[in-house]
């Protein structure tokens, strides 16, 4: 439990970082949430997500952007959390191509301003989100924690990746433990509008035929929002340890020779078919979907699927959510926010 620990949650307004403050919540922190609100997508659905949050009086959120100069680190003095779990970003594949600036103010220079945050007032442990995207070009499956990943194919994967080796030079150099965890597909109620999920329902409530990518030869690993928030909660108190010589790292694990810092894997590890995720959606909407069939899109990849073995073998836990289930309570959600 919390036990009276601080945790700061940068993007707490966000869809996974609503889920992870009102976890922290219920298990006894106080929470300090930052978020920029930013119109990437409706700022409504955020403020909603906050004004939840703030119902609890353990919970305080600072709207302003990450990158904003000694914004975190002003937080960090004030606060001294124990627990920082980083999930502000600009986030999404396909926008990186059109406001590619974006992505370099949020994700590099806001996770520079929070690893010097961290670096004059060290946590007891750190866990930054980046992505299955960074596992890019690779096409043996399911992807690994130790596979080598030097081929992102869009610039918010790069910029993610690009987060992961900073936050390793920084445990390095400080000793701060950092847990890096690589999110596939999450889904589920308050989600995002730009994902799939969302995006399909939206459009058969309205009777719009769907865009589907590759002709529908896609498959993402489903991972349902509060399966991950669960892994999330117990990497918090599975903080890696420098280890003391190499042959110490068990096999499998992604534990760095040199820090405290390693990389996770967060996911069903049970691929779905896009076709698949269109038949959930369908059942639960009583609407059948017309398709319009589209090609890759730039950046895109055709399948994801992790290996989740090493978060097994640290927590005890694999997220679980059968995407029929997932996808059930995500449509009961949106018919009941939007008033259908």
């Amino acid at each position: 439990m919390g036990g009276n620990r601080t945790a700061l949650v940068t993007g707490s307004a966000g869809f996974i970082g609503y889920y992870t403050s009102r976890r922290l919540l219920a298990d006894g922190f106080r929470v300090v949430g930052v978020d920029s609100l930013s119109d990437y997508y409706d700022p409504n659905l955020k403020r909603r997500r906050q004004a939840e949050l703030l119902q609890n009086a353990c919970f305080s959120a600072t709207n302003e952007a990450i990158e904003t100069p000694g914004l975190l680190a002003d937080l960090f003095a004030e606060h001294r959390p124990d627990v920082v779990v980083h999930l502000a970003a600009q986030a999404g594949v396909r926008y990186s191509i059109d406001n590619p600036r974006s992505y370099l103010e949020s994700n590099l220079v806001g996770t520079f301003e929070l690893l010097e945050a961290a670096r004059a007032h060290p946590p007891q442990h750190m866990l930054l989100a980046s992505t299955s995207s960074a596992y890019g070009a690779n096409t043996e499956m399911p992807y690994r924690e130790t596979m080598k990943t030097d081929h992102q194919m869009s610039f918010y994967a790069a910029t993610k990746k690009a987060s992961e080796a900073m936050a390793h030079s920084y445990a390095h150099l400080f000793g701060l433990p950092v847990t890096m965890f690589r999110f596939f597909t999450v889904y589920g109620p308050w989600g995002r509008p730009d994902m799939v999920p969302f995006k399909f329902v939206a459009k058969l409530v309205r009777g719009e035929k769907i865009d589907v990518y590759n002709h529908g030869e896609m498959m993402r690993d489903f991972t349902y929002v509060v399966d991950l928030v669960e892994a999330v909660r117990r990497l918090i108190d599975t903080p890696p340890v420098r280890p003391t010589a190499a042959e110490d790292i068990a096999e499998g694990d992604s534990l760095s020779p040199v820090a405290p810092w390693r990389v996770v894997n967060i996911g069903n590890s049970q691929p779905v078919q896009l076709g698949d995720m269109i038949a959930a959606i369908e059942d639960a909407l009583g609407i059948k979907a017309k398709r319009n069939f589209m090609p890759m899109q730039p950046g895109d990849v055709p399948a994801t699927w992790a290996d989740a073995e090493l978060l097994r073998s640290l927590t005890g836990y694999v997220p679980a959510t059968d995407i029929r289930e997932g996808v059930r309570r995500f449509v009961a959600w949106y018919r009941d926010y939007y008033q259908i």
